[in-house]
C-alpha cells in the first residue's frame, strides 16, 4: 500500500525550515511503502481568505486567483502532512497562516476530504526558547480544525520537531543535533501513524475520493 506524505515549508526564504522538512521526509521514507513530495511556499503568491463565502455559495474553489489553485492538488494527494514554519513572534509565518486560511474551500467543496489524514509539525527559531512550542501549537490547531489526526514526535519531541537555528539558516539547524533528532523522529512517527490509519480505513471501506 502506498503511503503519501506531503512536506510543506512555510518559510518565505530558503533556510532552516526547508532543510528540516526535507530531513523529516527522508526519515518518513524509512517506513515501508512511503512516498513523499515536497513543496515550498517561498515565492508563491497566496492572497488572504476574504471569508466572502464564494466557495460556500457556488460549491467551487476560491474567487481569489493566485498560486493557491495549484497547491490544492498537493493537499488532496497526501495521506499525511509534515508542515514546517519559522517562528514569527512566537507563532507561524504570515505566508503559512494565509495558506491555512485558504483551506476553507476544501471543507465547503469536498466536505470530509481531510478527515483522518495525519499531520505533524516542525518549527525553527533563531533563539533557544524563541516560541518554537507556541508555534507548534498553532500548527497543530490548524490540523485539528480540519479533522486531521495530530501526532507528535518520538519520545523527547512531544509536540513535533523543534529546532534552534541560531539564525544561521540551514547550517545552524544542522548543528542542532538534539533538535534534528526531534525532526527525524517526527518524520518517522507521521509515516508510521499514517500507514496504520490508511490501512485501517481501507479495511473498513472508508477511503478518500483521491484513492478511488
Amino acid at each position: 500500500m502506498e503511503i503519501k506524505i506531503l512536506g510543506i515549508s512555510g518559510s518565505p526564504r530558503r533556510g532552516a525550515t526547508e532543510y528540516c522538512v526535507k530531513e523529516a521526509l527522508k526519515a518518513a521514507e524509512e517506513i515501508e511503502g512511503v512516498t513523499t513530495r515536497f513543496i515550498t511556499l517561498r515565492g508563491k503568491t497566496i492572497k488572504p481568505c476574504l471569508h466572502c463565502d464564494y466557495c460556500k455559495r457556488h460549491g467551487t474553489f476560491c474567487i481569489q486567483k493566485d498560486d493557491m489553485a495549484e497547491l490544492y492538488d498537493h493537499i488532496f494527494w497526501a495521506d499525511g502532512y509534515i508542515i514546517g514554519s519559522p517562528v514569527y513572534s512566537m507563532s507561524i509565518s504570515g505566508p503559512l497562516q494565509t495558506f491555512f486560511n485558504r483551506w476553507r474551500p476544501i471543507h465547503q467543496v469536498h466536505k470530509g476530504a481531510l478527515i483522518d489524514k495525519v499531520g505533524g509539525a516542525i518549527t525553527t527559531g533563531g533563539t533557544r526558547h524563541g516560541g518554537q512550542e507556541t508555534a507548534l501549537l498553532t500548527l497543530l490547531c490548524h490540523y485539528i480544525a480540519r479533522g486531521i489526526i495530530v501526532v507528535g514526535g518520538e519520545p523527547g519531541g512531544y509536540l513535533g520537531g523543534s529546532v534552534w537555528s541560531r539564525d544561521r539558516l540551514e547550517a545552524g539547524a544542522r548543528e542542532d543535533e538534539v533538535g534534528m533528532e526531534t525532526v527525524r523522529g517526527l518524520g518517522r512517527r507521521v509515516a508510521h501513524v499514517t500507514r496504520i490509519v490508511k490501512q485501517g480505513r481501507t479495511t473498513l471501506g472508508l477511503i478518500h475520493d483521491h484513492d478511488r
